[in-house]
């Protein structure tokens, strides 16, 4: 084996919390800045493959903004701005078809915010545009939409089943309402429970579920009690987010300290998970063991393109990610929606906010996507992909079998469980400096 490099901190980020940071995307939303000069649109995808695209719509609205959400939403926004930003997305959605014209989807995602926030003609009208406009047909690919228990109702909800959406994904975050209600999200049990009943009428192909471990005035019983409620849905996939308190937060103003029961809440939830018939497919994913792995259209999250529509939404080329500005603070958000909504059909043939990724960084990126996922990294893949081996473009790898986080044999590099528990210790670790540098630099707003 190869000797143990020393220009690693991992030792040091293993002596502190594991919840260093969630790689989600790579790299972080806080590493975009403004792009001198701006881009061309059609020229930011012209060597990009565009016949295996991700379409993500964004809608930008909630009923409520949560204690601890960091997206870029805005809660309760008056009817005239909903109409405003209809418009300006499709304004968008025009120019970037224009710019695109023989782009192909394998996938398509609305999120938001609450996407169901929109009153049903808005929602009716959205994928007729993306049908028209993109020809995206849910019945043809893999579709996902999210929800809260407040905003669906069974007409939108018999909507999207007649129209082929498969994914429901709705964030329940506790089953005890005291829990909710600290962590900055009111909600009563039974709005939650009557929203779970008309999805599962609907028979949607794959529910999901989110839960939030390390949430204020939750102990281990009342965790374990709604693991235990939401088994008795069975929904088809369940997501646990470790509670990250982040700045400009409803959570992140209070002066509360925060304990730390998340790892024994994590480590409780795989086993009651695993017990009841649920495959562990990342630190946060796990789905019923008998359902088939995902079998949609070839899409591959490290290899293909991501293309982002509505303010907020982010796209990824090879080598470029970019986005509108990012913002948490209530008067920030409604800044950049002004400006989003006041945007000319010219405005949008443009890219003027994001990331360059060289090719170290793309390598780094192939290598987050794959490694932090409970199958691992097929180094076989890597090579094919970029004509070298990991492990001597990464040599700082071989510290996680060493630490045990790890497993690396000729085909794969797999995190034990161990390592996926520290998942968010090890995505961290393996930013670049020069991305850590800009993500520290950010001046959150």
């Amino acid at each position: 084996m190869n000797p143990i490099p020393t220009l690693s901190d991992l030792t040091a980020r293993l002596s502190r919390t594991p919840y260093q940071g969630y790689v989600y995307a790579y790299p972080h939303k806080t590493a975009y800045r403004p792009l001198t000069p701006p881009r061309s649109l059609a020229s930011v995808w012209s060597e990009q493959p565009q016949d295996s695209l991700f379409l993500y719509v964004h809608i930008p609205f909630c009923g409520m903004r949560c204690g601890f959400c960091n997206l870029f939403t805005q809660a309760n926004p008056v009817d005239s701005l909903v109409t405003l930003y209809r418009d300006a997305l499709d304004r968008q959605m025009l120019r970037t078809r224009a710019a695109l014209p023989d782009a192909r989807f394998a996938r398509l995602a609305i999120g938001g915010g609450t996407p169901t926030y929109l009153d049903l003609p808005d929602l009716i009208g959205l994928f007729e545009r993306m049908r028209t406009i993109f020809g995206v047909d849910p019945r043809q690919i893999p579709t996902g939409i999210e929800v809260s228990p407040e905003t669906v109702t069974p007409e939108k909800l018999a909507f999207l089943r007649e129209i082929g959406v498969q994914r429901i994904s709705m964030g329940v975050q506790s089953f005890r309402e005291n829990e909710t209600k600290h962590a900055g999200r009111p909600q009563k049990l039974a709005t939650v429970h009557t929203a779970i009943e008309a999805i599962t009428a609907q028979r949607f192909p794959i529910r999901n579920l989110d839960l939030i471990y390390g949430m204020p005035e939750q102990t281990l019983d009342t965790w374990d009690d709604s693991l235990r409620q939401t088994l008795a849905i069975r929904p088809e996939e369940i997501y646990l987010y470790p509670l990250y308190v982040r700045p400009l937060t409803g959570l992140g103003k209070s002066d509360r300290e925060w304990d730390d029961i998340r790892i024994a809440c994590y480590r409780h939830a795989v086993g009651v998970l695993t017990n009841a018939g649920y495959r562990q497919v990342s630190m946060r994913m796990f789905r019923l063991a008998e359902l088939p792995h995902d079998s949609g259209p070839d899409y591959c999250c490290q290899r293909d393109g991501m293309l982002g529509l509505g303010c907020g939404a982010r796209s990824y080329t090879a080598g470029l990610h970019y986005s509108g500005e990012y913002a948490v603070g209530s008067q920030s958000v409604r800044s950049i929606l002004r400006d989003y909504v006041a945007r000319s059909d010219a405005d949008f043939d443009r890219v003027d906010f994001g990331v360059e990724l060289d090719a170290v960084e793309q390598r780094r990126r192939w290598l987050l996507q794959s490694l932090l996922v409970a199958e691992g990294m097929s180094r076989e893949f890597y090579r094919q992909r970029f004509s070298s081996d990991a492990l001597d473009d990464f040599p700082e790898l071989w510290e996680l079998p060493e630490s045990g986080l790890a497993s690396i044999t000729d085909l794969h590099i797999t995190l034990t469980a161990l390592g996926l528990e520290r998942s968010d210790t090890i995505g961290p670790w393996l930013f670049s400096p020069a991305m850590r540098q800009r993500m520290e630099a950010y001046q959150w707003r």
